[in-house]
């Protein structure tokens, strides 16, 4: 383990630090040189295999241009990311909110040591604080506490913005730190339906 993170460091090292004068862009020699560093030392294991390494084309930009694309190239990006989302096909946005609450607090799925019917959490509060009862929640993302109430409630337009950021959050804040929950199959369609709930839903404990 402490190679693995040794090596990662170094990658990330040698692929941030190379960017030519005057360009936001980093090296793509030195991007490619620690890509296949990173390969080289992370294995399979489990449902974690090592195509995770493997960027798409929004990751790719991102990481290209380190977080911050140019304004034409965010907008490209932004507009291809949004003409990805698959929106319920019953038209239905909001789930249960209790439901939504039990997501948002769980951070289990994905890891190595989880079986593939591992039942995913979305780990909200790893990143917001949700709502106004939990004692300790993240900060690298803005709070989501009341958020329906600020917003107006679950209109038509809130709740498919929240569905749709749920879903691919790069379609709404391009290289956005979010993760693509739908995009990637981390949450399924009822999943996002409730935790829409949750964020929208008047009853909910956000929203109190």
């Amino acid at each position: 383990m402490k190679k693995t993170m040794m090596l990662a460091t170094l990658a990330l090292s040698l692929g941030a630090s190379a960017v030519h004068a005057g360009d936001k862009s980093s090296d793509p020699v030195a991007l490619k040189k620690a890509t296949a560093l990173m390969k080289q030392d992370f294995k399979s294991t489990g449902i974690a295999t090592v195509d995770r390494l493997d960027q798409d084309q929004a990751m790719a930009v991102c990481t290209k241009y380190r977080g911050d694309p140019p304004a034409d190239i965010a907008r490209e990006l932004q507009a291809a990311q949004m003409a990805l989302i698959k929106y319920p096909a019953d038209g239905k946005y909001m789930g249960d909110w209790k439901n939504g609450d039990k997501i948002a607090k769980s951070g289990r799925g994905a890891t190595w040591r989880d079986k593939p019917d591992t039942v995913n959490g979305g780990g909200c509060y790893n990143c917001h604080r949700v709502s106004g009862t939990e004692l300790s929640y993240g900060t690298i993302g803005p709070s989501l506490y009341q958020f329906g109430k600020l917003r107006g409630g679950p209109t038509e337009a809130n709740m498919k913005y929240v569905y749709g950021k749920l879903y691919d959050s790069q379609a709404y804040v391009p290289c956005s730190n979010m993760p693509r929950f739908g995009y990637h199959g981390v949450l399924t369609e009822q999943q996002m339906k409730d935790l829409t709930a949750l964020l929208l839903d008047p009853e909910s404990v956000v929203n109190q």
